[in-house]
């Protein structure tokens, strides 16, 4: 059932969305964001030695325990099997490594770390930035700070636990925050409640990116109160990711985008 809602949301995305190219985005932060952000196509370095990771993880028979704080429930899952299943494509891994570089952010905190590929993509830009990633499960956790090691990348700290409790004084590791990465529990009850969380270290120039706002129904609903909430100025929904936007100089404007 779930798979028939997913595709057919899509259809109504496809066929209600504008393409990526920029025409049509009047405001000219949006259109430039456009632009050099969703249409850029250039290869980074680190992208091929990242993807070089994933094709590994995707052959790893290695068993672990799962704890899912989410589900409530905990069971035994190969490595290959959680990365064929939970880890983001590469289009949008390298897509959250663009707008990292292209926000030129230093400040950037993670929900949710799984085997560490997206992390490495959110902190690659620069070795000046913080990237501070919560994972529930301490064994998914342990082999993303094994993959960090091996990218030798030096600039997350992973913080282990609930995020439900770990949140919080996360969030005090910061004066401030300028992206945010929200890939957990998938109930609207807990992403808008890390949403309201994380507004207290949202500036001017901060975007938010969730991921998954139409797994559900339920996410669904978050996403449509999220683009209501007063502090929100506009949002770009690319029917995998949600990018959320609190530039005070941008119009209230929702933008539905093919990517």
């Amino acid at each position: 059932m779930k798979y028939f809602r997913t595709v057919y949301k899509y259809i109504q995305h496809f066929f209600s969305a504008r393409h990526t190219y920029g025409f049509g985005v009047h405001s000219p932060f949006m259109y430039l964001f456009t632009r050099l952000v969703l249409c850029e196509k250039n290869s980074y370095y680190i992208f091929e030695t990242i993807e070089t990771l994933r094709r590994s993880l995707k052959n790893d028979s290695r068993v672990i325990n799962i704890t899912d704080f989410g589900t409530g429930f905990n069971r035994k899952r190969t490595i290959a099997e959680i990365s064929k299943k939970s880890l983001k494509s590469v289009k949008y891994g390298q897509l959250l490594f663009r707008i990292a570089n292209y926000i030129k952010a230093q400040n950037i905190i993670e929900l949710g770390t799984s085997l560490g590929v997206t992390s490495a993509y959110l902190s690659s830009p620069s070795t000046q930035i913080k990237c501070l990633s919560l994972e529930g499960c301490p064994e998914i956790a342990q082999v993303a700070l094994d993959n960090f090691e091996k990218l030798g990348i030096k600039n997350i700290n992973v913080i282990v636990g609930n995020i439900d409790n770990t949140l919080t004084s996360s969030l005090n590791e910061f004066d401030r925050l300028d992206l945010i990465f929200i890939d957990a529990n998938h109930s609207s009850e807990a992403v808008l409640r890390y949403f309201n969380q994380c507004l207290l270290k949202v500036h001017n120039e901060t975007l938010m990116v969730i991921d998954d706002i139409y797994w559900s129904e339920d996410m669904e609903s978050a996403w449509e109160i999220i683009k209501k909430h007063i502090q929100v100025t506009s949002t770009i929904d690319l029917f995998q990711l949600g990018i959320v936007f609190f530039n005070a100089d941008l119009y209230k404007m929702h933008y539905k985008m093919r990517y």
